[in-house]
């Protein structure tokens, strides 16, 4: 198998199979997690600060009632909704538990995510604000730049792991083992209302990097993602 940054006939290796792996298990995890999530929102869609929250109490943010095309189930069943919801945070959880030793090993956070000083310039960060505007989404050997690789590590490094532990701080079983997370996030609605924002980020993320991979050439984008390769002479098809 090629190293990442190996380049042959005008392409680019940049995903390991691990990576890729990852990526699309990711994908469909997220997905049904935010789709089951919304119908467990339906349910009581009032957010709240601090231990307790309930109909009667002040609510920070009361969110509109979801349309069953949007939510899994189709149809309201919060039973069923929180089966899928916690099978998948399973998933979600042990695939990001794998990928962030193996990305350490292989150099992938290193070679791909970690920012250099040049690179967090404002000067420099001026002009990649100024490329993405003219739709230049291409860097120096098809690497990722600067402003992907700063999404990334906020989607990696805090992101994710709020919403792993935001989850589990909502979970009656994981309270028994783990009773320190309540304090942690100052209480269980603060961690519902800390677990809610993160997923509006994380649906976000994925709503900006959509429109991003049509804007670059979805074929070209898509394709590194299953084969590993990228082409570097610019194809937006």
């Amino acid at each position: 198998m090629p190293s990442p940054g190996t380049e042959r006939d005008g392409k680019i290796f940049r995903h390991r199979l691990s990576t890729r792996l990852w990526h699309w298990i990711n994908a469909v995890a997220v997905i049904v997690l935010l789709m089951s999530g919304l119908t467990i929102s339906n349910a009581h869609p009032r957010l709240y600060w601090g231990h307790y929250g309930a109909n009667f109490d002040a609510a920070w943010l009361t969110l509109p009632r979801f349309p069953g095309w949007a939510t899994i189930p189709t149809g309201y069943n919060l039973a069923l909704a929180r089966e899928w919801h916690f099978a998948f945070a399973w998933v979600f959880a042990f695939g990001l538990l794998f990928f962030m030793p193996r990305a350490v090993m292989n150099g992938h956070f290193r070679r791909d995510i970690a920012l250099g000083v040049k690179e967090v310039a404002p000067s420099h960060l001026w002009e990649d604000v100024k490329r993405h505007l003219h739709l230049n989404f291409e860097t120096p050997g098809g690497g990722y730049n600067p402003l992907q690789k700063i999404t990334y590590s906020l989607v990696l490094f805090v992101l994710l792991p709020l919403l792993i532990l935001t989850g589990l701080t909502l979970s009656p079983g994981m309270n028994a083992v783990l009773p320190w997370l309540i304090d942690l996030f100052g209480g269980r609605q603060s961690a519902r209302s800390i677990h809610f924002i993160c997923a509006g980020g994380m649906a976000l993320f994925i709503a900006v990097h959509l429109v991003l991979v049509v804007l670059a050439g979805p074929i070209n984008e898509v394709r590194s993602m299953i084969t590993g390769w990228f082409r570097i002479s610019g194809e937006r098809s």
